[in-house]
């Protein structure tokens, strides 16, 4: 590891905005905030562009950044604490035991930007939207609360279309060319820095934006996801 990531690491420990891997915070986020506000989650924030970004246009909700890397997360929870933006927290750990760190009805909204879009067809169930987590956020989104994916990766778009289909979600918005809008909105205008890379090489952003039935499908639907990805020629 890197002198300047053995720095950052150590300092993440000081910081009061960022818990490491923490134990029994399900229902107490609004002691943490000392507020009554809403919660929302950015998973697998990476830097933390809208944790922070969303922070500063929404002083009134509180907002948590979930990432498993060290070294990033730092520079967010940095910049949060120099801006003295109080309502920004962030959380170290791995996305797949979010629902340990949350209680029913405990966040309203949650954003993925940018994550990872698992090609692979092996890797299909470690897609954030892959039913296996949207069982997950159910667990803690309220009733109706909104989830937000903003991608570069036309495949994981599309996937997720298919999911929200298939499950019974309730689809709110859907963009296919964000920056194609004649107005797009202050929230969708906020860029991370694997926007900016464009690593999926197509120079789109797409944007979907949907809520989760009452009672999402058990797993025995998730063969007819398997067998319809498989059909679209998402392959090893």
């Amino acid at each position: 590891m890197g002198q300047k990531k053995l720095v950052r690491f150590a300092e993440l420990t000081s910081f009061p905005n960022v818990l490491q891997f923490p134990q029994d915070m399900a229902g107490k986020w609004k002691a943490f905030f000392k507020n009554e506000h809403s919660l929302t989650l950015e998973l697998a924030c990476g830097k933390g562009e809208y944790a922070v970004g969303l922070g500063r246009m929404y002083p009134s909700r509180n907002f948590i950044g979930i990432d498993l890397k060290g070294n990033r997360i730092w520079v967010g929870a940095k910049k949060a604490l120099k801006e003295n933006l109080n309502n920004i927290a962030f959380v170290r750990t791995q996305i797949d035991l979010v629902a340990t760190y949350f209680a029913k009805d405990e966040v309203e909204e949650i954003w993925i930007t940018f994550p990872d879009p698992q090609l692979r067809l092996s890797k299909a169930k470690k897609r954030l939207t892959h039913p296996k987590f949207l069982r997950l956020y159910q667990q803690f989104l309220v009733p109706g609360g909104l989830v937000h994916l903003k991608t570069d990766s036309p495949d994981l778009y599309r996937f997720t279309k298919t999911v929200i289909g298939l499950y019974g979600c309730t689809l709110h918005q859907d963009l296919d060319h964000v920056y194609q809008q004649e107005n797009v909105s202050e929230e969708l205008s906020i860029k991370t820095h694997y926007e900016s890379l464009d690593i999926a090489g197509s120079n789109r952003i797409h944007y979907l934006c949907f809520s989760l039935p009452g009672i999402l499908p058990g797993i025995e639907k998730d063969g007819e996801l398997k067998k319809i990805i498989e059909q679209h020629g998402v392959t090893d």
